[in-house]
């Protein structure tokens, strides 16, 4: 038996089975009014039958005007019997190979699209520096609101676990709410949610304390953070390891690294729309082998300043860089991503000795041969980054639908497919709004 297939025992004393995680990724399949489906009670019914020993779902949200995508689960009040209902099927699909299911709650603040909210909430009046006009002018938060917020996630975390589900991570990173508090950059407020790193850091803290108070000491909570923006005055890597040192404090189970914002897509491996911000790490970070992993070598700093299981998602593809990363005390657990939008069960082919996973973006393309050059240019290599994810959009769509991939889907028609559904669903989530009263 390999390292990937010890058990990890988390600070409140849950048991992880196995050293592998389904990371989360957005699945956009719930119904217009955010209530889990059967789809995706299948998508992870073969992610539970595919052996890793944490599923990580896609972002629940806390407030149904400021979802990160049409399609979101949606937990922002008290669960109904229908809600409530829907969710434990989820959670007992998710979990019917004795895998531990977390919920991901979020709250998207200004990247939620405009075809959603026009005018979304933020921690500042700081609109996002993307092209193409998908998002439109945030409005900054009141305190009140801000409460409000953190109330809901509690209320979220309460209801998830009440459900079934068997541990919550907080998302805190990838430029959404949490994430925009923490960067001077998008939080250019001068009350105490701003200004200095403990007043930024504010508003995680309290939704730690809200989501603690809901669910008890024995059960797990996690926070996903960025170890850093990549932009110049966004959230550096300095205080992304106060903030760990913070949540550690706070009482959190498990911190998983990530890093970047739309602005700065780090996170999928993409160049962002500006010059990245350099990051200075030390000098003995990782080998080159592991640089593989997006993340490593900041998770290796971090570990000298935090005790607390860490996982590391990004990148990881070959099986002796993931058993490197485990056995230099990096990572605590392996976060895996894009290849189980196709491969649903590679953590068990894994644990039998596939040495290495494919990398299907490499023979990808939104451009056809002949204009390949554009993605010399960053604007339309971003463009094609982000056609690439709507490709493993589409193939997690397809699993949903029929428990099966498609890997011989174009990008091109993955692009229009997934763009038509989220058009689709923008539209029919904003009746559900309509008629439920909502404002």
């Amino acid at each position: 038996m390999s390292l990937l297939e010890n058990s990890l025992t988390l600070p409140c004393g849950a048991e992880i089975p196995n050293r592998l995680a389904k990371a989360a990724m957005t699945e956009g399949l719930a119904s217009a009014d955010g209530l889990p489906t059967a789809e995706l009670e299948r998508l992870y019914g073969e992610w539970s039958d595919g052996g890793a020993g944490l599923l990580l779902s896609g972002n629940i949200q806390v407030d149904r005007q400021h979802l990160e995508r049409p399609g979101n689960v949606i937990v922002d009040r008290p669960a109904d019997a229908k809600m409530q209902a829907a969710l434990a099927r989820w959670a007992a699909a998710a979990t019917r190979n004795g895998n531990q299911f977390w919920g991901q709650i979020s709250h998207a603040g200004r990247q939620t699209q405009k075809i959603i909210n026009p005018q979304p909430k933020a921690p500042s009046a700081v609109k996002l520096g993307l092209p193409g006009g998908q998002f439109g002018q945030p409005v900054a938060l009141t305190a009140d609101e801000i409460e409000e917020i953190v109330r809901r996630f509690g209320v979220c975390a309460g209801a998830l676990k009440e459900a079934g589900f068997s541990g919550v991570q907080i998302h805190a990173a990838h430029g959404y709410l949490l994430s925009q508090f923490l960067s001077p950059r998008s939080n250019q407020r001068s009350d105490q949610y701003g200004g200095s790193l403990v007043n930024r850091a504010r508003a995680l803290l309290d939704c730690v304390a809200a989501v603690r108070q809901a669910v008890g000491a024995a059960f797990p909570v996690a926070v996903k953070l960025n170890s850093a923006d990549f932009q110049k005055g966004g959230f550096a890597f300095e205080e992304s390891l106060q903030v760990a040192q913070w949540l550690q404090e706070a009482g959190v189970d498990l911190i998983e690294i990530s890093g970047g914002t739309y602005e700065q897509p780090k996170l999928l491996g993409l160049a962002g729309i500006e010059e990245e911000e350099p990051q200075q790490l030390p000098k003995s970070a990782s080998s080159t082998q592991m640089r593989e992993a997006y993340f490593i070598e900041f998770a290796q700093a971090m570990r000298a300043k935090v005790s607390i299981p860490l996982m590391v998602t990004g990148g990881f593809r070959r099986r002796a860089v993931m058993l490197q990363a485990l056995e230099s005390g990096a990572a605590d657990l392996i976060g895996l991503g894009r290849p189980l939008c196709v491969m649903t069960h590679a953590p068990r082919q894994l644990f039998d000795g596939l040495e290495e996973l494919p990398r299907y973006e490499e023979s990808l393309s939104l451009f056809p041969r002949w204009l390949s050059g554009l993605t010399s240019i960053t604007f339309f290599k971003t463009l094609a980054g982000f056609a690439v994810q709507y490709w493993y959009f589409a193939q997690i769509d397809a699993i949903g639908r029929s428990g099966k991939a498609d890997p011989e889907l174009s990008v091109f028609s993955a692009t229009r497919q997934t763009m038509k559904q989220a058009l689709r669903l923008a539209r029919d989530a904003k009746k559900a709004l309509k008629n439920s009263g909502s404002k």
